[in-house]
């Protein structure tokens, strides 16, 4: 199977505010009280230390009203650095699902139309080679159904050491995709493209005449009472709260391991570069689950999904994955791969809620498809056990 979780980042954020202070040491745990046992997730997040290699793994749930929060490993390569609980990463394509949420606030507020084509707000931007924002909806969009070439795979990303402090523009971004055709017909079928919600990111700043990081800020962090995620403002390289050294490949011809914990997340946008911890985002996938974020009728459009074949029974409604359990049912995320860090997890209807780190992505110490099937067992277990 192809490694659909990183496609080695290089192609995709799936597959991805206030300025930090440098600190690329690890301070104290960002988790007051001690944590709870849970053995089976224990068990499998030291295996993805000793088994896949990842430096560190860490996790928080909460299931039947209590709290867990473990780790596993050590926060730095090649010496013993207590990993911190609950600490915070970069949550790559999570951020996915708050630029969502919303547009689909904005929806709510009738100042934007799902069906309607992008080209209705964004007049004249989304021309290519089979390429027109008029046959592009802004559901197809957030639903990666829009056919669109996805920006990650033309910057340069298999080098990452050249683009590690490079900041990019999000016009610039969107035309290293414009340059290319289409992939697909718009809505004749899925595939994920980070292209979308960069897309909408500036589809969310032309609506509201404001940053689209101001605007997740406003209405979904604080709405949520998320304490410890944030937008890195420009120029900020650093992940400003406790937090573990997360690594990559630095070239992929060289194959070298190079530390990713400072860089530059401009590159994301609103397709991927919120910092956050495993309980924000677990919080944040119960908040919208909950109805806390949406009215009932924009979460239910958001949780109309297509068929997602990236792993059986994944199936993506708009900007949220609902992924199958091996206990039985569904929990709805969306997971994120970023150059130093993979994150996965969410919420199920009956309360269950999950976050869980590992500080490389899947393939830079072994097996890609190996490592990326190992954590998403972790996941399950987080959830089922």
């Amino acid at each position: 199977m192809q490694n659909v979780f990183t496609s080695r980042v290089r192609k995709g954020l799936l597959a991805v505010a206030a300025a930090g202070v440098l600190s690329t040491a690890v301070t104290s745990a960002a988790v007051a009280e001690p944590p709870r046992k849970d053995p089976a997730l224990q068990k499998s997040l030291d295996s993805l230390v000793k088994d896949e290699k990842f430096p560190a793994a860490f996790a928080w749930t909460r299931k039947n009203g209590r709290t867990t929060s473990l780790v596993a490993g050590s926060s730095e390569l090649h010496r013993q650095v207590p990993v911190p609980h609950d600490g915070q990463v970069r949550a790559g394509s999570n951020t996915k699902s708050f630029t969502a949420t919303v547009v689909l606030q904005l929806v709510a507020e009738g100042k934007v139309r799902l069906d309607a084509p992008i080209e209705t707000y964004l007049p004249g931007l989304v021309r290519g080679q089979g390429i027109d924002g008029r046959r592009i909806t802004v559901r197809q969009l957030l639903q990666h159904t829009s056919g669109l070439p996805n920006y990650t795979a033309y910057i340069g990303m298999e080098n990452f050491e050249g683009l590690q402090h490079k900041f990019f523009q999000p016009h610039d971004l969107l035309a290293a995709a414009l340059a290319h055709p289409a992939e697909f017909p718009p809505g004749s079928r899925w595939e994920y493209s980070n292209t979308n919600y960069l897309l909408a990111g500036l589809l969310i700043e032309r609506v509201t005449g404001r940053p689209v990081q101001e605007e997740i800020t406003e209405r979904v962090i604080r709405k949520a009472g998320l304490r410890h995620t944030y937008w890195p403002q420009p120029g900020d390289q650093t992940v400003r709260g406790p937090h573990p050294h997360g690594y990559t490949t630095g070239n992929l011809e060289k194959g070298n391991v190079v530390d990713a914990t400072v860089m530059d997340p401009s590159w994301g946008g609103a397709a991927g570069q919120l910092v956050s911890t495993p309980s924000d985002l677990a919080a944040f996938a119960r908040a919208l689950l909950d109805g806390r974020l949406l009215p009932p009728a924009q979460l239910a459009e958001m949780r109309k999904t297509v068929d997602a074949p990236l792993l059986p029974g994944w199936r993506y409604g708009l900007g949220l994955f609902s992924v199958p359990l091996s206990c039985g049912g569904v929990y709805w995320g969306h997971g994120g791969d970023i150059d130093g860090f993979e994150t996965r997890g969410g919420a199920t209807d009956d309360g269950r809620s999950v976050g869980l780190a590992v500080t490389a992505l899947p393939g830079t110490f072994g097996d890609a498809d190996q490592a990326a099937k190992a954590v998403m067992a972790a996941v399950d277990t987080a959830f089922c056990k």
